[in-house]
């Protein structure tokens, strides 16, 4: 654990200002359990793969947690009314999702991981450094937002082209959503132009965040079968292997 991160009695405080230097990001979280997160733009199909590795997981009964972004009843109302309303700043967007992963960490991600459960997150953090950053919100001012978020165990990185992801999304539905395809930042009026123009700066931050944070990338274009064949080998090497050392110990669940 970081000498620096502010921790009391093994959970984050989450009142507690702090820069990026002291951010648990930058080291190994102290729990039994794993946390596996994805990230990608909208439409790498990385939902997908994570409720197929959640199937294989249960299969071979391992103890399992889903937690997905803006899932936080604390925040909904007020996320659902600011985007109808378009009432949200790049600055208030940031802090509402920033409320709803505090939520999310305190009560669906640190009680499975003290119990030592495998806790799969369809988004963390990294989502907001790219999301926000590319609405014009300053990275430093981001990271010391989340510098209570813990470091994943394994995080992979879905990385699909925009056009790939347009088309994906356009082939589910009639139209883009607002705030995904970036109306909000004025980029274009056109929505599938705003689309490209907006989901481009996530994925160039995306590929930097790569490099910063460790970031494992999976290539999104191949067929589901063998990106879900690549994940769950780096899940197996990268995170079950040690997991089940640490059960037949009975460290864990």
């Amino acid at each position: 654990m970081n000498s620096g991160a502010a921790v009391f009695n093994g959970t984050p405080n989450l009142s507690s200002p702090a820069d990026g230097r002291s951010s648990l990001l930058l080291s190994p979280h102290p729990y039994p359990g794993r946390l596996i997160a994805v990230e990608g733009i909208d439409g790498s199909g990385k939902s997908t793969q994570l409720m197929l590795l959640e199937r294989w997981l249960r299969a071979r009964g391992y103890p399992v947690i889903f937690t997905e972004w803006n899932s936080s009843r604390l925040v909904r109302r007020s996320m659902s009314r600011g985007k109808k309303k378009n009432l949200l700043t790049p600055t208030t967007f940031s802090l509402l999702h920033a409320v709803d992963f505090a939520d999310r960490l305190t009560y669906q991600i640190l009680p499975p991981l003290k119990a030592g459960m495998i806790v799969l997150a369809d988004r963390y953090a990294f989502t907001a450094f790219a999301r926000d950053v590319a609405r014009g919100v300053h990275p430093e001012w981001v990271r010391a937002v989340y510098s209570f978020a813990l470091r994943p165990d394994l995080t992979l990185y879905f990385r699909v082209p925009i056009e790939i992801s347009l088309e994906r999304l356009l082939a589910g539905r009639a139209k883009l959503k607002y705030h995904e395809a970036g109306m909000d930042v004025g980029l274009s009026a056109d929505p599938a132009e705003s689309f490209r123009l907006f989901q481009s700066r996530v994925l160039e931050i995306y590929d930097e965040l790569t490099r910063e944070f460790g970031l494992r990338m999976i290539d999104a274009t191949g067929e589901i079968p063998e990106q879900q064949r690549m994940f769950r080998e780096i899940v197996q090497s990268v995170v079950l292997r040690d997991y089940d050392r640490q059960r037949a110990k009975g460290n864990h669940v």
